[in-house]
């Protein structure tokens, strides 16, 4: 048990040293001679009809992230510290708050402007960027605050999937989410009535998923998070669950390939000098505090809330100092944020790249922010882990 803990620990170390290599070789390349090479290797070079290697990384790849992510929550739900509705809905409450308050405040900021349209921006807490930084402060840190940390971004992501399908979608085609479901309901028959525990049938069964939900028009990575709830999670031949040997594969392919690629493939940003960043204040503003303040804020007021009211419940392994570093953390929108700007600004290449870098800025802040945080508090003996 020491070793596979060990062992974990260590794969998670290696994520974070490949994730910050990831972003800063993008960077670094964006803002040389070779940022159009950069440009044409991601969205010039195609895989199948309309679908780039951007797309593949984006929607393919974080679709099998989001799976091993829904299959670690689902266990917890089955079996662990989310296995009672008021366990559960902790974190769920708290998410909803993290995104409405930024929401509002970026409404405050722009409503009668015309960039109104950005609302979603700073919703999002960047999966990937946020596990990297619980992984490189981990021994400063409540180590079931993790789990905390990972289904509140799976859950504000999921938000920000359903508002761009919904508000900045026009195309939702009905015919293949009915494909979609009925591959969905094949599954769950296979796993609830015939007890197959092949993992082929499951693999088959979620390429066909991804398909029909990639063409229906909602975010491809959905499909992640509904092949995850109906993969059997106990054997019947008294075995590991397939579940539990699907986190086990996925897992390394997960923390070494797939996350700093997505990292690497997302974070090019171009900061040109004839962007004038002052150019749009009250967007700035909107995206800077909506992150940086509206996320911790949102995380806190919600789930005190919830808990205060009876609705949900704390962990007994959690604290409110770990669940407010963790808040700190869930601020570093990045990746999801950029992308949501350029549905939400589609068209206006200028109001993108300035969005971009504001995101971009604000992030930096937010995990300036909780780094110092986390660090003072552990400085002056204030946290015991």
């Amino acid at each position: 048990m020491f070793y596979r803990k060990s062992k974990y620990i260590q794969l998670e170390a290696i994520t974070s040293v490949l994730l910050i290599l990831s972003t800063i070789t993008a960077l670094s390349i964006c803002n040389s001679p070779y940022k159009d090479l950069f440009y044409n290797l991601f969205h010039n070079t195609y895989i199948a009809k309309n679908f780039s290697l951007h797309n593949f990384v984006n929607d393919f790849l974080m679709s099998i992230f989001f799976l091993l992510a829904g299959l670690e929550i689902k266990q917890e739900i089955l079996y662990g510290s989310l296995s009672s509705f008021k366990k559960a809905s902790f974190p769920v409450i708290a998410s909803i708050g993290g995104t409405i308050i930024p929401a509002v405040i970026f409404l405050f900021f722009n409503f009668n402007t015309d960039y109104i349209s950005g609302v979603c921006i700073p919703i999002s807490t960047d999966i990937a960027f946020s596990m990297g930084i619980f992984f490189l402060f981990s021994k400063y840190l409540n180590p079931n605050s993790r789990l905390f940390l990972l289904s509140l971004a799976v859950v504000d992501d999921l938000i920000s999937i359903f508002m761009i399908g919904t508000i900045y979608s026009t195309h939702i085609n009905i015919n293949f989410i009915i494909l979609g479901s009925i591959s969905l309901l094949l599954m769950y028959i296979c796993n609830k009535i015939f007890y197959i525990e092949n993992p082929l049938y499951y693999i088959v069964g979620g390429l066909c998923l991804w398909y029909f939900v990639h063409l229906s028009g909602i975010h491809s990575t959905v499909s992640g998070i509904l092949l995850a709830i109906v993969i059997p999670s106990k054997s019947n031949k008294n075995n590991v669950p397939l579940s539990q040997k699907l986190q086990k594969s996925i897992n390394p392919i997960s923390s070494l390939l797939i996350i700093p690629l997505f990292a690497f493939a997302n974070t090019g940003i171009s900061i040109s000098s004839t962007l004038e960043l002052t150019k749009y204040p009250s967007l700035f503003l909107g995206i800077y505090f909506g992150l940086l303040i509206g996320k911790p804020l949102g995380i806190m007021s919600f789930s005190f809330i919830s808990c205060f009211l009876g609705i949900s419940k704390k962990p007994i392994t959690l604290d409110w100092l770990s669940i407010f570093l963790v808040s700190l953390i869930a601020g570093i929108g990045f990746t999801m944020s950029i992308f949501v700007s350029e549905v939400a600004f589609v068209g206006n290449n200028e109001i993108i790249s300035l969005s971009r870098i504001y995101i971009l800025i604000s992030s930096i802040m937010s995990i300036t922010l909780s780094s110092f945080t986390i660090i003072t508090l552990k400085e002056l003996h204030i946290t015991k882990y």
